[in-house]
C-alpha cells in the first residue's frame, strides 16, 4: 500500500486584498507529493486569490498554509521561492525585452550556480525554447510565452508549481499544449496546483479537484469524479461537462 506525503496544505483561509473585505472565506486545499491539483469555479469565486495567498501575494487574515508540515502562512514570495514554491502569474509573466535565456537566468537569480543544470532540465521539457534562446520573449506567441514563464518558475527546482490560468487567451490548440506540458512537468517530479477557467480540461488532468464558489470550497473529489458529478456539471461545467 502506497503512503501519500502531504506537500502543501491550506486550511480555513480567510484572505482579501483590502482590510475588511474577505475574498476567501474558510477556503482550503491539499496537494500531496506528485499530484496535480486543480481549482475551478465561476468568475469571482476567489480562485486566483487563493493561489496568490499561497504565494504570499494576498494577506491571509485567518487559517494556515503549511509546506511539508512547516507553517509558511504570509511568508514573502522570495522566501517561498527559496523554499521550493514556484508561481506563474496569469498576466505579465515574462520579461518581454529580455531573451528567453535571460528570462530563465532571472528564474534562478537566488542561486545562479544552478543555471546550467536547470537549463538542461527546462530544455528537456521545452526543447523548442532552446532553439530560440536568444530571441526576445516579447516576440513570442502567447503559448510560447507561457512555456517561458513556466520554465522560469522551474529554474529554482521547486517541489510545487502554482499556475494561475495558464491557458487564458490561448488558441484551443495552444491550450491543449499547455495542459500536456503541465502533465509533463508533473511527470518530471514537480507537484502542480493549477487554477483554470477551462474547467473540464483541467479536471481531466488532475488527481484532485476543488470547486470554489464565493470564496469557499463547494466540492472536492478526484478530477474524474468531479467531471462526472451531475451537480458539478449542472452548476459549474454546463455543456462542457457533457462533451465526450
Amino acid at each position: 500500500m502506497s503512503v501519500t506525503s502531504e506537500l502543501l496544505v491550506a486550511e480555513d483561509l480567510v484572505a482579501g486584498y483590502v482590510p475588511g473585505v474577505d475574498i476567501l472565506r474558510k477556503a482550503g486545499l491539499r496537494c500531496d507529493e506528485g499530484e496535480v491539483v486543480g481549482i475551478i469555479g465561476p468568475n469571482g469565486a476567489g480562485k486566483s486569490t487563493l493561489l496568490k495567498s499561497l504565494f504570499g501575494l494576498v494577506p491571509i487574515r485567518g487559517g494556515t498554509v503549511r509546506l511539508r508540515g512547516e507553517d509558511i502562512t504570509n511568508e514573502r514570495a522570495d522566501t517561498l521561492v527559496a523554499r521550493g514554491v514556484g508561481f506563474v502569474p496569469q498576466t505579465d509573466n515574462v520579461f518581454a525585452s529580455l531573451s528567453i535565456e535571460e528570462n530563465l537566468q532571472m528564474g534562478c537569480y537566488q542561486a545562479p550556480a544552478k543555471f546550467a543544470a536547470r537549463l538542461d532540465f527546462v530544455g528537456d521539457l521545452f526543447p523548442s525554447l532552446l532553439g530560440k534562446r536568444h530571441q526576445p520573449a516579447g516576440s513570442l506567441s502567447g503559448g510560447e510565452r507561457q512555456m517561458v514563464a513556466m520554465g522560469r518558475a522551474l529554474m529554482m527546482d521547486p517541489s510545487v508549481l502554482l499556475l494561475d490560468e495558464p491557458s487564458a487567451g490561448l488558441s484551443p490548440q495552444m491550450q491543449d499544449e499547455v495542459f500536456v506540458q503541465t502533465r509533463n512537468v508533473n511527470r518530471a517530479g514537480v507537484s502542480v496546483v493549477i487554477v483554470e477557467q477551462n474547467a473540464r480540461r483541467c479536471l481531466e488532468i488532475c488527481d484532485r479537484g476543488y470547486v470554489l464558489d464565493q470564496g469557499s470550497n463547494a466540492f472536492t473529489a478526484t478530477g474524474r469524479e468531479l467531471v462526472n458529478d451531475p451537480k458539478v456539471v449542472e452548476l459549474y461545467l454546463g455543456t462542457l461537462g457533457r462533451d465526450a
